[in-house]
């Protein structure tokens, strides 16, 4: 009893490790579970959870909270009905609104790292989620995008099949991350373009969030050293 209240404990004051491990967890289990209907309905629980996770670590962010929440309400609703009520022509709405949450809980983030005086714990969580919340944000996007544009991602594989949530997600952290590894790419303009604001957006979130955790770790040690 006292594990589970210390695991509940902790996941209440770091929410960003909860999602972490959900995001995690998605990667791991959805290449394994396969196109069954009880495969998406573990998937879609798992993505329903990352959504809340997504509304609590934007209520504990600087950023307007009532926003973030409306979106993350939209966004589950949208995929309840996608998934089970079959609103399939509403498909690229809910990606697209479960994209923008995605990134508005990741600029909260940002934002809460900036206003930070001291690295603790949840600060190094929270910049990983950040990280994360972001390829999300993005892979959602992709997805959007092939819903519009048929055939605007290809991969090496399969060339005329849309592209599979992890393929999406694959090349969403290949570009976030600049390292151009990935037989998964975008071959329409507009998917070009995204392409290249995620790697900007990448290469700038390294840029800021580990000059800033660097800054704010050098200033403690200088802090502790003068207090002695």
């Amino acid at each position: 009893m006292g594990f589970k209240m210390n695991w509940i404990d902790f996941l209440r004051r770091t929410p960003s490790a909860g999602l972490l491990l959900v995001q995690l967890l998605i990667i791991l289990t959805v290449p394994l579970l396969g196109q069954s209907l009880a495969a998406q309905a573990v998937s879609w629980c798992l993505s329903a959870l990352a959504l809340v996770l997504v509304g609590v670590i934007i209520r504990r962010t600087p950023i307007v909270n009532v926003w973030g929440i409306i979106l993350v309400v939209i966004a589950l609703v949208l995929s309840v009905g996608v998934v089970f009520l079959g609103w399939t022509n509403l498909a690229v709405l809910a990606n697209l609104v479960e994209g923008v949450a995605y990134l508005y809980a990741a600029i909260g983030i940002i934002m809460y790292i900036m206003d930070d005086h001291e690295v603790t714990r949840d600060e190094l969580y929270a910049a990983a989620a950040g990280f994360t919340l972001m390829a999300w944000g993005f892979a959602f996007f992709y997805s959007a995008l092939q819903g519009v544009f048929p055939h605007s991602i290809i991969a090496a594989v399969n060339n005329d099949a849309p592209r599979t949530w992890i393929e999406l997600l694959f090349m969403s952290f290949s570009a976030q991350t600049n390292t151009g590894l990935g037989d998964v790419i975008a071959v329409h303009p507009l998917g070009r373009a995204v392409s290249a604001v995620q790697m900007f957006c990448g290469v700038m979130y390294v840029v800021l969030i580990v000059s800033r955790l660097v800054g704010m770790s050098i200033g403690q040690a200088r802090n502790h050293s003068k207090s002695k």
